[in-house]
């Protein structure tokens, strides 16, 4: 990959560029944005213009365990260089839920192991096998363990000669400050409408007018841009599910809404947590639906046609409790709480938020 071949962000593409040109690239980089904007492409445009040979560049990210490795051993990113090689052949935009479906994970969450900072620390001892530089890209190095970020501490404030590190993270408040300390953060900001538009047509060969109504939905997110092209993404399943919740809600219909919290327990707890916030963000469409102004809502045709139904339940009198209630189930979740008990209470909860929001807790 090269710069070309990221999506807009020319201004971060120059300043990249120029620090190459200078040869006043930092030994610590940290590409801090959001999903979506580019950042991993990047942070690997750059390392291929630092490093002739792709050798030189070595990737980290979290791995998940397997059912087929031994209990002594710690899983690292050669683990799945396979399933890497083959998510990556097509660009490197793509969210952690796609790695956690290309390594086959179902209920486990992804981690940067201890043995990961081992596997590294011997791989850079190595000298380049062409050119002066070595490139370390960790992406997500917020999933570290303790172990592992220590380790790597140790590697910031030393780094082998000749190695720039590029670290590459969505939420930097989860890294030790130490680390944070250690590296020139470089902040990437969601992409541009006319970027994203100009991209899906240039790309995906669509039109002008749809090209640019999905790239303003995207919200600055490729990444969103891609999924909404495809009619069977996880969002419509997301739908059918928040559309189900508020219409048994709403009829107070207990028995089917002890079905959807057993079928949506179900789902492996990433997944959980994906539904969790696609509904958070209705909830707040559905709110400003009722201003009526297009142009402060995001929404598919499909949710914007429910919402001419319901967006007038959601309002002023329910709005914070309802999207207090899904934060809670968020945390609860993430604490590996009982999903079956979890998605049942803020069922019935619903009822109440949505048909008498004044004796809500």
């Amino acid at each position: 990959m090269t710069f070309d071949d990221v999506i807009g962000q020319e201004h971060t593409k120059s300043r990249l560029q120029q620090m190459i040109a200078d040869g006043q690239v930092p030994h610590a980089l940290l590409f801090c944005g959001p999903s979506g904007c580019g950042k991993l492409s990047l942070a690997v445009a750059m390392a291929g213009q630092l490093c002739p040979s792709p050798l030189d560049i070595h990737f980290t990210y979290p791995v998940i365990r397997t059912p087929n490795m031994s209990a002594e051993h710690r899983a690292v990113s050669e683990d799945f260089s396979e399933e890497w090689n083959h998510l990556t052949k097509d660009g490197y935009y793509f969210s952690i839920n796609d790695w956690l479906r290309e390594m086959g994970a179902t209920t486990q969450q992804a981690i940067i192991t201890v043995g990961e900072s081992e596997t590294l620390i011997r791989k850079l001892s190595l000298r380049p096998s062409v050119g002066n530089h070595k490139v370390s890209i960790i992406w997500l190095p917020e999933r570290m363990n303790g172990e592992c970020a220590n380790k790597l501490l140790k590697l910031l404030e030393e780094p082998p000669m000749g190695t720039i590190f590029l670290l590459v993270c969505e939420e930097p408040e989860h890294l030790l400050e130490t680390i944070l300390s250690r590296t020139q953060r470089i902040d990437i900001k969601k992409l541009k409408t006319e970027d994203i538009s100009q991209a899906l047509s240039a790309r995906c060969g669509l039109a002008e007018d749809d090209a640019h109504n999905i790239a303003r939905i995207a919200t600055g997110s490729w990444l969103k841009a891609i999924q909404m092209l495809d009619t069977e993404n996880e969002n419509s399943q997301f739908l059918d599910f928040f559309m189900l919740l508020m219409r048994m809600a709403y009829i107070k219909h207990t028995r089917e809404l002890k079905k959807w919290s057993d079928e949506v327990a179900g789902f492996g707890r990433e997944k959980q947590i994906r539904l969790l916030a696609y509904m958070q963000r209705m909830i707040r469409e559905n709110f400003m639906f009722n201003f009526h102004q297009p142009e402060l809502n995001y929404m598919t045709s499909q949710e914007a046609d429910f919402a001419t139904r319901f967006a007038r339940f959601i309002n002023e009198r329910n709005i914070v409790k309802i999207n207090s209630l899904l934060d809670i189930c968020q945390r609860d979740i993430a604490q590996n709480a009982n999903s079956k008990i979890v998605f049942y209470d803020m069922a019935l909860q619903m009822i109440i938020l949505l048909t008498n929001p004044e004796k809500a807790i």
